[in-house]
């Protein structure tokens, strides 16, 4: 049992979602009603209906600006108009490169050409295609003709070249091969020519989603030693969307940078290959063996170089402008007409996209059929819902970024939260968002029931947790990059959720031919059961979100949250210090020269300059008196408050994640506004909590580091000033 007086919620892990008597967000006269309407979406979906949705959408690729992709948005608009929605395409005019010129070639000691080919396979008719199937390569690589010696370097992240700074050896002038995972594919090459390579090569190892992983495709689910990982290298980190078109929407009339002056297109040619084409490369590598670490799965040796392999790698791109087409689909509220809840999802996919994204995306339209067959029965939300299917999400998060960017104000007064899905698969629900969201979200999870176990979500993902030595929380993770919530919490200060199912459905189809229908069927979700929760999860999200009498955000976990971002960033700090303290004592010591083995690469490291103790009090006073403020807002009673009063709190509470923006962004990247979630610059996907004072820390810039935390403290200030409005209004 749970109690919703006041506003936050302490929930236990074995709560049972028949023993409900409240919902945060909603006074206890609603709270029936708004069950009785959930159990009446239940009771609608179908999973035959996301079988065949799939079937049709993921018949043929369509990657951005092919005539399949136009015939998809026609259908789902078509779709969500006989639903009940006043749906349209809305059309952007992105850049998009298609390869023309794709070559690879070991020319030095031994010579081999990469083969670069899409392998169909027995059994998945989809892999026959032919030239219908888009070629594997990376978008937004730039076009080059290089040849240089190879050198390995294992994922390519920034603890890699440390560690080839160890053995002495330098990239500069040289072409990498770096293995996919680790980081966001787009680091590797960012990071690459920030070190003075000149190409990249990019392959799948089966060590990561190959034979070593499990049998492979077509007998497994395991990438098979054709199979090539597409996808963007853009430097999102930067800002994501159209690349010439930064900060505003890409409309056909729009004013558009010049190609060579846009920031985000890589500085060095990349190439994506499969293991196949990877082999004989690094068997020609010789130099230092690879640690232990950095070794894959193929029958070789690892060898680090430079040389003697020299390899030949030129790329050529068709350079266009392409249509993005995005299905917007509205449904006026009832008593909130200008109150808006979002849901999303991509349709765009690199080849077929079965499982990325139509897996979610059939979730979603088989959510909005239900919720607009109640409508017509008289359950009309209370709020405007309005569902997105994005188009151009594979190259750079582009269609939503375009939306979002053409219509910023619109949706800055009248957004109150975006929910986002992506791929969907079997397993355990993952949540990650807006932490003032957590409680919300958690009760959903704990209403819902795992079509496996029989248990709630939230019980079945505890549980895993505590296997993996968590506590057994249900807790929000922190949103990186990597799908469409990106534009609306990061840049425009929008609350978001990102949620889907996996963890039982691994394989290796990403971005490749074999990401089809057939897979799906056979690896994934065969039977649609999880596809079906993903629905009844992010319907009662956006059912609570459009008729909840108060906005169901909630602050203490929020601070508490926070409070533990705070102490992470000031440990990490304190461990620098006594690293490079530690550090310093060996090499006075000659500890590195003498336990070097002599008959290895040796390159004696120098001392390193002392961290300096920084200032943290100025978030610390400030986070210490907006504890306070909270504290004092959760001890109200909202169900106590008259209409006026609760119309002018939601009012407050949709702007509250706006409070944590700043207008000049973030440090170098003025794209990204939120104070306290991003991208990590040198992770793409991967968060950085805090990560202007995080990456100055991490980047040993301490003069920025002190003038960002004394930034971040006037965040928390404008946070605070806030909140006590809110408070004034409850008294």
């Amino acid at each position: 049992m749970k109690k919703l007086l006041p506003l936050f919620l302490c929930i236990g892990l074995f709560y049972h979602a028949d023993a409900q008597e409240s919902i945060i967000g909603f006074k206890p006269a609603n709270v029936s009603k708004e069950l009785s309407t959930e159990a009446a979406f239940d009771a609608q979906l179908k999973a035959q209906n996301l079988d065949d949705w799939m079937k049709k959408l993921a018949a043929e690729p369509h990657y951005v600006g092919t005539e399949y992709g136009r015939k998809n948005a026609e259908w789902m608009m078509k779709q969500f108009k006989s639903w009940g929605y006043d749906a349209k395409i809305e059309t952007y005019q992105v850049l998009f490169p298609y390869p023309k010129v794709r070559l690879l070639e070991l020319t030095g000691p031994t010579t081999y050409k990469a083969k670069l080919e899409n392998v169909a396979v027995e059994g998945d008719e989809y892999t026959k295609q032919g030239e219908a199937l888009l070629p594997s390569y990376n978008a937004f690589s730039t076009d080059g003709d290089v040849e240089a010696e190879l050198v390995f370097v294992n994922y390519g992240v920034p603890a890699d070249y440390e560690e080839l700074e160890k053995l002495g050896i330098d990239v500069k002038g040289k072409i990498v091969i770096a293995k996919y995972y680790g980081s966001w594919r787009g680091i590797k090459p960012k990071l690459a020519a920030e070190k003075g390579a000149i190409g990249c090569i990019i392959y799948s190892d089966p060590e990561d989603d190959g034979y070593y992983q499990g049998d492979v495709y077509p007998e497994g689910a395991f990438k098979n030693e054709t199979g090539v990982q597409r996808g963007s290298v853009m430097d999102m980190p930067l800002y994501p969307g159209d690349v010439l078109t930064p900060g505003y929407g890409a409309t056909k009339d729009a004013k558009r940078l010049d190609r060579k002056d846009a920031p985000t297109i890589t500085k060095i040619p990349v190439l994506p290959i499969s293991y196949q084409d990877a082999k004989p490369l690094l068997a020609a590598l010789k130099g230092a063996v690879a640690p232990p670490s950095w070794r894959g799965a193929l029958p070789i040796t690892y060898h680090i170089g430079p040389g003697p392999a020299k390899v030949h790698l030129k790329l050529e791109f068709d350079w266009q402008l392409k249509p993005a087409h995005n299905v917007i689909a509205t449904m006026k509220g009832s008593e909130f007409p200008d109150q808006w809840i979002m849901r999303g999802n991509h349709h765009d996919a690199w080849v077929h996209g079965a499982s990325d994204p139509i897996s979610g995306m059939v979730a979603l339209m088989e959510e909005a059929r239900v919720i607009g067959a109640l409508a017509k029965k008289g359950q009309k939300p209370k709020r405007t819902i309005v569902y997105g299917a994005w188009d151009a999400e594979e190259p750079g998060l582009i269609g939503s970024t375009e939306w979002v960017e053409d219509h910023e104000k619109e949706l800055q007064q009248k957004m109150v939260a975006y929910i986002n899905t992506d791929g969907n698969g079997r397993g355990f629900l993952g949540a990650g968002g807006s932490h003032t969201l957590q409680a919300m979200v958690r009760e959903v999870a704990q209403t819902v029931k795992d079509p496996q176990k029989g248990v709630s979500l939230a019980e079945r993902r505890a549980a895993a947790n505590m296997l993996n030595g968590g506590d057994g929380e249900f807790k929000l993770y922190a949103l990186g990059s990597g799908s469409d919530y990106t534009p609306f919490i990061q840049h425009s200060g929008i609350p978001a959720l990102n949620i889907g199912f996996g963890g039982e459905s691994s394989g290796g189809e990403y971005h490749t031919i074999y990401d089809t229908y057939d897979h799906y069927k056979r690896f994934k979700d065969f039977d649609f059961a999880y596809g079906i929760t993903l629905a009844k999860t992010a319907g009662r999200i956006v059912l609570r979100l459009a008729n909840a009498d108060v906005l169901p955000f909630e602050l203490k976990q929020w601070e508490t949250t926070v409070s533990g971002y705070l102490d992470e960033v000031m440990k990490t700090a304190d461990d620098m210090r006594t690293a490079v303290e530690k550090h310093n004592m060996l090499v006075d010591k000659n500890a590195f020269e003498l336990a070097a083995n002599p008959k290895e690469p040796f390159v004696k490291p120098k001392k390193k300059e002392l961290v300096p103790y920084l200032d943290f009090s100025p978030m610390q006073n400030e986070l210490a008196a907006l504890k306070g403020a909270i504290n004092t807002y959760a001890s109200f009673d909202y169900t106590k408050l008259d209409d006026a009063k609760i119309k002018a709190l939601n009012e407050l509470l949709m702007k509250s994640e706006s409070q944590l923006m700043s207008t000049s962004g973030l440090p170098r990247r003025g794209w990204y506004k939120h104070q306290i979630y991003a991208p990590g610059f040198y992770t793409g996907y991967g968060v950085k909590t805090l990560p202007a004072v995080r990456e100055a820390i991490e980047q040993e810039d301490w003069k920025e580091a002190q003038s960002e935390i004394v930034k971040l403290a006037e965040t928390f200030k404008q946070f605070r000033a806030h909140i006590e409005k809110m408070n004034a209004l409850m008294k």
